[in-house]
């Protein structure tokens, strides 16, 4: 059979990670797009770092031999929906986190309205719910094409694709008119 190949880290920490503005800014980060835990996070900024590093030897190289390479990696980050097709080399150094996190399933589905919550997207998605092209998903940090993402939807086998699931109906609350200040007064025990 022989051994399968050493599994290696897919991300790299950051150089001091007991600051505060680091460890808050990459709380806020796994709030806003729902992340499991930090290496998540950290695996999509190494990604960041290595699309910048060769926009970076591409910009250092002369015209003609960089070209090829230019239209590669331009033409990868607008197939990921992350630049648009005008962008220049100079757009992927100002690329931030928040860019890549975008093109994630799991916020996607969220901003989709194809779950309540970021937390309920990821549940859907690990649980097979969510599918792309009528193909199943279950990996929220799937980073979604930019002709794909018209195409996600529920699973066509999965009980919450009927229409009469309640996961597609929200509760009428009817309004209530705000108590006037007697009535406050009233209840409150003496």
């Amino acid at each position: 059979m022989g051994d399968p190949k050493k599994q290696r880290k897919k991300y790299e920490t950051p150089r001091f990670p007991w600051r505060i503005d680091i460890l808050e800014a990459e709380l806020q980060l796994l709030g806003k797009y729902g992340l499991r835990n930090k290496r998540e996070l950290w695996r999509h900024k190494t990604k960041m770092s290595k699309f910048r590093s060769i926009a970076r030897s591409i910009l250092s190289m002369p015209e003609k031999e960089g070209e090829v390479l230019r239209t590669q990696l331009l033409g990868r980050l607008f197939r990921l929906g992350i630049l648009p097709e005008t962008a220049a080399l100079d757009d992927v150094l100002d690329l931030s986190i928040d860019d890549i996190l975008g093109r994630r399933l799991q916020f996607l589905v969220f901003q989709k309205q194809l779950a309540g919550s970021i937390h309920q997207a990821r549940q859907l998605i690990t649980h097979g719910h969510i599918a792309i092209n009528e193909r199943k998903v279950t990996s929220p940090s799937y980073l979604v094409l930019r002709n794909e993402n018209a195409h996600i939807s529920y699973a066509p086998n999965s009980p919450i694709s009927n229409p009469d699931h309640p996961l597609h109906h929200t509760p009428d609350i009817p309004a209530e008119s705000e108590p006037s200040s007697d009535s406050r007064e009233e209840s409150t025990p003496k």
